[in-house]
């Protein structure tokens, strides 16, 4: 599927460790995470343990250091992997929870969510397609949010407190 190696200091230096598969608390392999190498998919990375926390969202690259993933911090305590994906990708975003209220569905990136649904919060959605991303504010900015296909009823569902998104894009895998 794909591998991720975690290094403890800054340019891929010092202690490191790889990772293959999903790891619900990465402590025992690491005391902090400065830089990090991904190859073969996608991974998200969690702040906390079993995958709670700030989301961090990974595409395949390199990353000297935590500023290069939107880090808050060099905290890192679990990850899950996900393979390339190369289909379509279609969702629909509702301005109240439980898929009510005004809706919208989009196929593409949206840079700024105001602009194009006239609505500043996304209570829920449905992920019909693909994976996607959500930033907390425009240009793919801020706090990120993982989402896979699947119905979420409220923007806690996906693991926010605040249901402004301020963008958001498709997971997408170069060719």
């Amino acid at each position: 599927m794909g591998k991720i190696v975690f290094y403890e200091g800054r340019n891929f230096q010092g202690r490191h460790w790889e990772c293959s598969s999903d790891c619900m608390d990465t402590f025992r392999h690491f005391n902090y995470c400065n830089s990090i190498r991904v190859s073969g998919g996608h991974c998200v990375l969690y702040e906390k343990p079993y995958y709670m926390g700030y989301q961090y969202i990974l595409s395949p690259g390199e990353y000297p250091d935590y500023h290069w993933w939107m880090g808050f911090n060099n905290c890192i305590r679990s990850c899950q992997m996900f393979p390339p994906y190369r289909g379509s990708y279609r969702m629909r975003i509702y301005n109240r929870p439980d898929m009510m209220g005004h809706s919208m569905e989009f196929m593409d990136d949206c840079p700024n969510v105001y602009d194009r649904f006239r609505y500043r919060d996304i209570f829920s959605c449905n992920i019909m397609e693909g994976y996607w991303i959500f930033y907390e504010h425009p240009n793919y900015r801020g706090r990120q949010y993982f989402l896979r296909p699947g119905e979420y009823r409220a923007c806690g569902d996906w693991g926010c407190h605040n249901p402004m998104v301020g963008s958001f894009r498709r997971m997408r895998t170069l060719m």
